[in-house]
């Protein structure tokens, strides 16, 4: 692993236009979000238009980029609001490039979210939903201090079958700044 790969040089910002050729490969490239992400082959500018309407930051949904040290762009977060009142609840995810999948950078860029959600907005839970063959992620989540609480049995479909999807919290009482 080179310096610039490493998960502790991993930092989160805004998408630029600099960044729209990565946006188009999440809609073409089906290795790009990884077997548990992938929704399959989409409208190829749609990603380009969300740019140009809001950056990708808005009330109903936000994403920003993964970037290594040198601001390459290796991966996607997102969150949006869920629950009542609107603020109190964030839905969060992740997908990294399969490139740079296995080093820690997805539960590095993860605690930098949830780190930002709780310094700067009202958010008392985070959640997030996974796939139950999704044994990474389910590591990752539980390393930064969420809780599995439930299944959603047959709730999406992959790969011809139909698979139980997860439901992780984490409260701000629980949360811990910059674990793990």
């Amino acid at each position: 692993m080179t310096p610039a790969n490493r998960p502790d040089k991993v930092h989160l910002r805004a998408f630029t236009e600099a960044d729209l050729s990565f946006l188009d490969r999440l809609c073409a490239d089906p290795d790009a979000l990884g077997e548990f992400d992938w929704p399959g082959f989409g409208d190829p500018r749609a990603r380009r238009k969300r740019w140009e309407i809001d950056g990708y930051i808005s009330a109903e949904s936000a994403a920003v980029a993964i970037a290594r040290a040198d601001d390459t762009v290796i991966g996607i977060t997102t969150w949006k609001p869920r629950g009542f009142p609107s603020g109190v609840t964030y839905e969060i995810g992740v997908g990294v490039l399969p490139e740079h999948r296995g080093q820690g950078v997805g539960t590095v860029a993860q605690r930098l979210l949830v780190d930002y959600l709780f310094g700067r907005t009202t958010a008392n839970r985070i959640e997030a939903l996974t796939n139950g063959g999704n044994l990474g992620e389910q590591k990752a989540l539980e390393r930064l201090g969420f809780r599995r609480e439930g299944v959603m049995r047959g709730r999406s479909f992959l790969h011809g079958e139909y698979v139980d999807v997860l439901v992780y919290g984490l409260l701000r009482s629980e949360h811990c700044p910059g674990t793990p």
